[in-house]
């Protein structure tokens, strides 16, 4: 029978849980669980809803893309991949997001709509002061960061790889947004290859 494992995956600004990448993911992995979650829009709300699922459900793996990334990199103690993070969305927010925004996917509440409004922006920003307290060496040797080389963006990179070290990250010839083709050849090759590296057992 073949091996079964569990990945958890975050999704970026104004997506969902049913996203692309998501249904992707699950195309290309069968046999794997795919945890999935649509995210408050309160960051520490968000925050504690991931670390409550990582509790519960002990991923092998977490990918998180774009906001997505920032919630990753701070989920300790599991192999992560962090896809083109944004680790400054206070200032993301500000320009051109503020006001009422549609989810680019469908949601499990119903929801198709949101508001960003400054005291948002504050809580994220209250959220940034505190996202890179924990790095040590045990944590750097999970995560992994991929960055597409024309990402139009978000360009973090050099803050990525002053704190985890250039060896803990990777580009891909692509844009900000997966698409189906970064997936399949560059995201579920490191997927295994991170698995492989911290030789998780299977989930039964």
């Amino acid at each position: 029978m073949e091996q079964k494992y569990k990945i958890m995956y975050v999704h970026g600004f104004a997506s969902s849980g049913n996203s692309g990448t998501v249904m992707n993911l699950r195309r290309s992995l069968p046999a794997w669980k795919v945890v999935a979650p649509d995210l408050p829009v309160d960051p520490f709300e968000a925050l504690e809803l991931l670390r409550t699922l990582v509790a519960e459900e002990n991923p092998d793996i977490v990918v998180g893309t774009s906001m997505g990334g920032m919630y990753t990199q701070q989920l300790w103690g599991v192999p992560r991949i962090v896809v083109n993070p944004s680790f400054e969305m206070s200032r993301s927010l500000l320009f051109g997001k503020m006001g009422r925004n549609k989810y680019m996917s469908k949601r499990k509440d119903g929801a198709t709509e949101f508001r960003i409004d400054k005291a948002v922006v504050e809580r994220f920003k209250e959220m940034e002061k505190h996202q890179f307290d924990g790095i040590d060496e045990s944590e750097k040797k999970l995560v992994v960061g991929l960055f597409g080389d024309k990402d139009p963006i978000v360009h973090f990179y050099p803050l990525m790889a002053s704190l985890y070290g250039e060896e803990r990250c990777r580009w891909f010839n692509g844009e900000h947004r997966l698409n189906d083709t970064v997936v399949t050849k560059v995201l579920i090759p490191l997927i295994h290859e991170l698995i492989g590296d911290n030789k998780r057992e299977p989930w039964e």
